[in-house]
């Protein structure tokens, strides 16, 4: 079982890394860090790079596609290269997911037009541009294509894939072999929990940074 997960500059390591810790547990399963050049590609803060070691023009096939997200998918969607080999991945794979924005690069490549998806809560306009109906709920499954919100949902999506895929016995030893047991200290995960300051100083952040 081949699972292709393409990198990007300024792609969020978690979105990345969450999935593969879940997956590459998965029996028989292969995870291949790709991208346009087989080379480091850095994180949107740009202090830890992933090495693809793989280019996208050599894998013509694969059966879990795994888009993360970041600040680089801003000009990624405009990237015919990455864009056009998510577009032909999708007809291989079995599952084509995405974490937080790399919903936007499935959007791009047209996976997403009439279909229930979800992303990071501040790029919901951004999703509906591509035909997508947002919504918030943490995983989204239309068929073969599962999209998950910000960043941490990744993790939630990958288990939820890994049932899929392995059956619920085999996800749940994943989970517990990575002890993923959240109890974070604040209940400010979502816009609807968070107070008015704390979603004021993540807007200013989020717009600083793009």
């Amino acid at each position: 079982m081949l699972i292709a997960i393409p990198l990007f500059d300024r792609f969020t390591a978690l979105d990345a890394v969450g999935p593969y810790e879940v997956l590459s547990r998965l029996p028989g399963a292969e995870v291949v860090f790709c991208g346009t050049d087989a080379r480091p590609y850095r994180t949107e803060t740009k202090a830890l790079a992933i090495t693809a070691d793989r280019m996208l023009a050599d894998i013509d096939r694969c059966d879990v596609l795994v888009v993360p997200g970041g600040y680089g998918t801003r000009e990624s969607v405009h990237d015919d290269v990455l864009v056009g080999w998510i577009g032909r991945m999708h007809h291989t794979t079995t599952w084509t997911t995405s974490v937080c924005t790399g919903s936007l690069l499935l959007g791009a490549a047209g996976l997403l037009d009439g279909l229930e998806a979800t992303t990071h809560w501040a790029y919901y306009e951004e999703l509906a541009k591509y035909g997508a109906r947002p919504t918030s709920r943490r995983v989204v499954e239309e068929g073969k294509i599962v999209t998950a919100a910000g960043v941490s949902a990744g993790i939630d999506m990958a288990l939820t894939l890994a049932a899929r895929i392995a059956g619920d016995e085999v996800a749940k030893a994943i989970q517990l072999g990575i002890e993923y047991d959240p109890q974070p200290p604040f209940d400010a995960g979502a816009p609807d929990k968070a107070n008015p300051e704390t979603l004021s100083l993540l807007r200013q952040l989020v717009a600083q940074e793009r």
